[in-house]
């Protein structure tokens, strides 16, 4: 519950903030008008914690420059076709637009930018009410008295713990589509409902999402899966359908019923994963970053379910290699969005790997399995364990308990070969230079074979010793002939 008496306690404070009073006193020395706009304000109100600082005001971006030059010690301006200067002032950055107005013409991915005469004007064409206020901090007519502007009623929905726009949400949403993803994710970071006209909207206009560029998209999509609650913007964009327009392969998950969890569809399966896999990573990982790669693979582990279902005689449903179509089709959708290389590879192996502990589960690896294990998840194999164990959604206590209970099991093993054998490394224990010197051989195919061969014996019977390794490679090449 919004507490205005604190709320407004907590913008005094942060107009008194050393970076803020730095920039409202050059905007007020230069006789400009000069606000925090957005994000900070709404933080502040419901006492949430304020990262970047964003100001607007009637100064153009020429105008902006000079003023911020003399007091930051770092300007940029890639955003000044957008009327945007950033600035680092007093080790913070900042970013300071001049008010405006923009929309897209309906083609093209970029918006149009008009710059405007009014705060009131300005604050009008952002996304959200609770977006749309602003902290006056420097005024020609009324000097450095802060002032609380909410031209559009954001107070009124931040205690009604409401999402709505300052317009008509169709106009709103069809001068900028992203504004519908960024309603999933403001509700998801705020814990807010979607106002049924603005819901609506979203469910109406989704097809114009095409017209935003894949790397926008991309961004959105980032930002809610950092939410501490993701899954609450998940269900806004199914409900939408506005899902379809950039990953469909989601919604397609309700069609489907797990095999191993008959009381949920895949869909809800694959919420639940997602959930505990932030859980565990809290609790394993506390006040670490959240791990985006890591929430993708959960959300989508099991995305390779509806192209591989399969109905056996009895009523049996089976899913049958799920894990490497999923593993592709992940690829190829990450790709589409212009995820970078690291993050893709990441998704797409965790994907592959997902159900292979379940083979541990059914009957006791050798070590030589455990070695694969670990050889195959590589820097992963943290991230695994957390997707491996938030993959147990059963009601049933009794399975729940055996699965956690042989993933402790698993974890033990690996942490006591580590520690015997240096099981990070993973290599043989020959290099490529001691089998050519060894063999008598050069670089070239037969290199690579041996190395194999050695890596094998390893990965199967752990450290033998070079004197052994070096035996046994001369008779497995002697047996080449």
């Amino acid at each position: 519950m919004l507490n205005m008496a604190e709320g407004l306690a907590r913008l005094r404070a942060l107009a008194e903030a050393p970076v803020v009073s730095e920039v409202a006193a050059a905007f007020q020395a230069a006789d400009f008008e000069l606000a925090v706009v957005g994000g900070p304000v709404r933080d502040a109100l419901l006492g949430r914690e304020t990262n970047d600082l964003d100001f607007t005001t009637n100064a153009s971006p020429d105008e902006i420059l000079r003023i911020v030059t003399p007091i930051s010690t770092a300007q940029w301006d890639i955003g000044r076709a957008f009327g945007t200067i950033g600035a680092r002032v007093k080790g913070e950055q900042v970013e300071i637009t001049t008010y405006r107005a923009d929309s897209y013409d309906g083609v093209t991915r970029k918006p149009t930018v008009e710059f405007g005469d009014t705060i009131d004007g300005d604050l009008a064409r952002r996304d959200f009410r609770v977006n749309a206020m602003a902290l006056q901090v420097a005024s020609p007519e009324s000097g450095r008295e802060i002032k609380l502007i909410d031209p559009t009623g954001g107070v009124e929905d931040l205690v009604a713990g409401i999402l709505r726009t300052p317009t008509d949400p169709t106009v709103s949403f069809g001068d900028d589509p992203l504004r519908m993803l960024r309603a999933a994710r403001f509700s998801a970071q705020l814990g807010f409902d979607i106002d049924p006209a603005t819901h609506d909207a979203v469910a109406q206009l989704r097809e114009t999402l095409k017209i935003v560029s894949p790397e926008r998209v991309q961004g959105e999509l980032v930002r809610l899966m950092q939410t501490d609650d993701p899954v609450r913007g998940i269900r806004v964009l199914v409900e939408t359908g506005l899902v379809d327009e950039f990953l469909p392969e989601i919604s397609a998950l309700r069609l489907e019923v797990d095999e191993h969890h008959h009381h949920k569809d895949v869909y809800e399966h694959s919420l639940t994963v997602l959930q505990q896999a932030i859980e565990l990573e809290h609790s394993r990982h506390p006040g670490e970053a959240p791990d985006v790669a890591l929430r993708i693979a959960a959300l989508l582990h099991d995305i390779g379910k509806p192209r591989t279902r399969k109905l056996e005689p009895g009523g049996a449903v089976t899913f049958h290699h799920h894990d490497v179509v999923g593993s592709r089709m992940a690829r190829k959708r990450l790709q589409a969005l212009r995820f970078d290389g690291e993050t893709t590879d990441a998704v797409a192996k965790l994907i592959e790997l997902h159900l292979r502990f379940f083979g541990y589960a059914e009957g006791a690896w050798t070590d030589a399995a455990v070695r694969r294990y670990v050889r195959d998840a590589g820097d992963l194999l943290e991230r695994l364990h957390i997707l491996t164990r938030a993959d147990v959604t059963t009601r049933n206590r009794r399975k729940a308990a055996r699965l956690a209970s042989a993933y402790d099991d698993i974890e033990t093993r690996i942490s006591a070969l580590a520690e015997q054998e240096e099981l990070d490394a993973m290599r043989p224990e020959l290099d490529g230079n001691q089998i050519q010197e060894i063999l008598g051989i050069g670089p070239g195919r037969e290199v690579g074979e041996a190395y194999r061969f050695l890596l094998d014996i390893r990965l199967d019977e752990g450290i033998i010793g070079p004197d052994a390794a070096e035996q046994r490679l001369r008779d497995w090449w002697a047996a080449r002939g």
